[in-house]
């Protein structure tokens, strides 16, 4: 068994689980910068008015 083999493969499967980590780790930032951003957009929505006859809403007219 060749060890010059052995340690290349073994070094090759760190870098490899290393970049993992690393591409796991910027999709997270990414997820949470979304999260980010969506909030802030919900928040500029303006309040609904409620300036409509009581009556409005209250019913819906359904048919097949």
């Amino acid at each position: 068994m060749n060890l010059n083999s052995v340690g290349s493969t073994l070094s090759a499967v760190s870098q490899a689980s290393t970049g993992d980590a690393v591409a796991i780790s910027v999709l997270k930032k990414a997820l949470e910068v979304q999260a980010q951003g969506a909030m802030q957009l919900i928040q500029a929505l303006p309040l609904p008015s409620t300036n409509s006859p009581a009556h409005l809403g209250n019913n819906v007219n359904t048919f097949a």
